[in-house]
């Protein structure tokens, strides 16, 4: 019995590290998922935010090509309504499951500039559908829509802890007078 008391110290240490071991690997382990599974997330939603961009901008693009038809807009591709409508059917059926996934996954910012965005791109859209011929409304609607872009980018870039990016504010070609 003396031999098992005196081995008890060495015991018990054993059985200590053995136990801050575990307890160090099962926090490790821990720490490691939760990183992984925020990785994940982000890069989900990174593609979902992607993804609502594209599908919006396939609308903008085609509203500049009308615009352009009407003599609002310089775009070198001029497009007729009557052409564009089938158009921008597939492009807003496109856009409602890309709005639904940023819903879904989207931090309420990004919602919230993402809403922003579409209402100025949904009026670009009316004004296109109404054969305004007006350059001067135009372009203060595509104003708001750019402003409604970067809006978003940079909600976007917040949300993912992204360094902030260009404001995509090109300078763009007055329309002629007719």
């Amino acid at each position: 019995m003396s031999a098992f008391i005196q081995q008890l110290p060495a015991l018990i240490g054993v059985v200590i590290g053995a136990l801050g071991s575990y307890l160090a690997i099962v926090r490790s382990d821990g720490a490691r998922f939760r990183r992984e599974t925020a990785a994940r997330w982000e890069e989900r939603r990174l593609t979902v935010y992607g993804e609502y961009a594209r599908a919006l901008k396939k609308s903008v693009n085609l509203t500049y090509r009308v615009a352009s038809h009407l003599g609002n807009d310089p775009h070198p591709h001029p497009l007729s309504p009557q052409e564009a409508e089938p158009l921008l059917a597939a492009a807003t059926d496109g856009r409602d499951p890309a709005g639904e996934a940023l819903i879904m996954l989207g931090s309420r910012d990004v919602v919230e500039r993402a809403r922003v965005w579409v209402t100025a791109v949904m009026d670009m859209e009316r004004f296109m559908r109404e054969g305004t011929r007006d350059p001067a409304a135009w372009q203060a609607l595509l104003e708001r829509q750019r402003a409604g872009r970067e809006g978003y980018y940079t909600a976007v870039r917040e949300d993912l802890a992204l360094p902030p990016g260009h404001p995509a504010r090109w300078p763009t070609l007055p329309v002629a007078d007719a």
